[in-house]
């Protein structure tokens, strides 16, 4: 497969890596290997979910996003703000404050993220009133999570809510009305997104469900949140900015986006590992009840993100403080078509972890991987570079390594030579003494 068309916003930084095999045990798709050394990344395998930042005691994984400075390329901004950066705050009880020192800081406008996260979740709730949906319905918010289905569980594809992420729909929102306002063309307005994770960075440059981003630039929330710091104590007191409510704002901790729902039957699980067991029981058809499952890649849900600043669960807990000074909900769609947020394509299976496009090759290299991994021992201890010993003998059968890796291997045939080294020496004085 061509590695070409993957776009990756996490980045190996090769001079730091120790080889220290962290990353490699905790990727959710196995796409981290160590080799000669030092970690390596599987390209088309990554779903840029931040887990590898998160555990590197050594900094080696980073994130790429943008400068400041790209505000300086639009001739009008607006800034994207996620409800996630109302949690990074100390006794915030008005998120005008944030607002404001946001347009303080440059920004030309402000469109919230929450408020497009109640236009999606009213356009959710429409979707689910058709009986030929299958359920339970599945959040395609989270990009890391929705990568995980593409390359890992497409039968639950059919399962994905097929509307765009608030992100999206917030500039799309956003730059149409600033070009009414201003006149100015679309290239010269820049709807720049303050992000808590590196996914939603590869989302805007690889976007699915839609050939191109109308997001223009994304800016890390650890990089605002000290010039917001600085210049709240200025905003102007009457200002009146927040155009969302509890619903909106909920959607920046774990169940926010579940709960805007306004369904019983849902379930939340967030932090990837937590993820893919709940998927795996999807697959397997374990849950009969459920109308609509919310997945977030980050434990706590985008407050999670390794891009924020505070810890995801104080953070929380400062949203919920927020949460409870706003109304209910501020928006709702106009009418009852949903088009507007829908994906313009679909999304497709990625077969990147399939072992060839011809299913009897695969069938034969699946054959040699299961007696290839017979020989292993099953530690799963990872010293070969690779998480398990099954993923080694898969490396092996796609010619990326040998079995000699195994250092349990290695260690039976020094074992062995060194028993003949034995023998050896143990003959050779008798056969000496004979000579004589």
């Amino acid at each position: 497969m061509e590695t070409k068309n993957f776009f990756h916003s996490v980045t190996l930084d090769r001079e730091k890596c120790h080889g220290c095999i962290n990353c490699v045990k905790r990727c959710p798709t196995e796409a981290i290997r160590v080799r000669g050394g030092k970690a390596i990344i599987i390209t088309e395998r990554c779903i840029d979910c931040g887990e590898c930042i998160r555990i590197c005691p050594h900094h080696a994984k980073q994130a790429i996003f943008d400068p400041i400075s790209i505000m300086d390329e639009y001739e009008y901004k607006i800034a994207l703000p996620a409800p996630s950066l109302y949690g990074q705050f100390n006794n915030l009880d008005d998120v005008d404050l944030i607002l404001g020192a946001l347009k303080l800081m440059g920004f030309d406008d402000v469109f919230e993220v929450a408020k497009a996260a109640e236009l999606v979740s009213d356009a959710t709730r429409k979707y689910m009133l058709r009986p030929d949906i299958p359920r339970p319905v599945i959040s395609s918010a989270c990009p890391a999570v929705l990568r995980l289905i593409r390359v890992r569980f497409p039968e639950l594809l059919e399962n994905v809510l097929p509307l765009h992420p608030p992100i999206e729909v917030a500039a799309r929102l956003a730059k149409r009305k600033a070009a009414q306002k201003t006149g100015l063309p679309y290239e010269k307005i820049g709807a720049i997104f303050i992000s808590p994770c590196p996914a939603k960075v590869t989302a805007v440059k690889m976007p699915l469900g839609t050939e191109k981003s109308w997001v223009d630039g994304v800016l890390a929330i650890r990089d605002v949140y000290p010039r917001l710091i600085s210049l709240m104590r200025h905003v102007p007191a009457s200002q009146e900015l927040s155009e969302a409510g509890r619903l909106g704002v909920g959607w920046g901790g774990s169940g926010g986006e579940a709960a805007a729902v306004l369904k019983e039957r849902y379930l939340a699980a967030d932090g990837i590992e937590n993820v893919i067991r709940v998927l795996e029981d999807l697959e397997d058809e374990k849950f009969y009840d459920l109308d609509f499952v919310e997945l977030n890649a980050c434990s706590g849900g985008c407050v999670g993100g390794v891009l924020n600043v505070e810890n995801p669960y104080v953070a929380r807990a400062k949203l919920e403080r927020v949460r409870k000074y706003r109304p209910v909900s501020c928006n709702r769609l106009p009418d009852e078509d949903i088009m507007p947020y829908a994906w313009e394509s679909p999304v497709e299976y990625e077969p990147v972890l399939e072992l060839d496009a011809d299913l009897k090759v695969a069938m034969e290299k699946m054959k040699q991987m299961r007696e290839i991994e017979g020989r292993l021992y099953g530690m799963d201890c990872g010293s070969c570079g690779a998480p398990s010993c099954k993923a080694m003998a898969e490396d092996i059968v796609r010619g990326f390594s040998t079995e000699e890796s195994c250092i349990f291997k290695l260690r039976e045939e020094i074992q062995t030579m060194a028993d003949g080294l034995s023998r050896i020496s143990s003959v050779l004085p008798k056969a000496s003494q004979e000579n004589k």
